[in-house]
């Protein structure tokens, strides 16, 4: 699967992993030695997420139903919580700097594709 930046066209990763049921979204990246460019972990259904127990600081995307980014942190840093992002319903996890490499900010719509 990959993601767009739907706005500007920017391909966000190549390379998405899904985690939809509570066990893989508690695992999220923990354990991971690093997530590469053009990688990315979907989180849903999801409003908040934390870093704990992670070794590597990533860039995140709160989503909301209707595919709009809702909020963005850029280089989330190892043992950190989120804020809780009301109307999210997915949070996308990407290696840090794809956000600013990518141009991609609150407001954009992204999109999943499958390959």
């Amino acid at each position: 699967m990959r993601l767009i930046n739907s706005t500007n066209g920017a391909a966000l990763a190549d390379n998405v992993e899904v985690a939809s049921n509570f066990i893989k979204r508690l695992q999220g990246l923990i354990g991971v030695s690093a997530l590469n460019q053009g990688e990315a972990l979907v989180l849903y259904p999801c409003n908040c997420i934390h870093t704990f127990f992670m070794r590597f600081p990533i860039d995140v995307l709160f989503i909301n139903k209707d595919a709009a980014i809702l909020h963005t942190f850029e280089n989330m840093k190892p043992f950190r919580f989120s804020p809780i992002v009301r109307a999210s319903y997915m949070v996308v996890e990407l290696p840090a700097g794809r956000l600013s490499s990518t141009g991609t900010a609150a407001g954009n719509q992204v999109q999943l594709v499958t390959q």
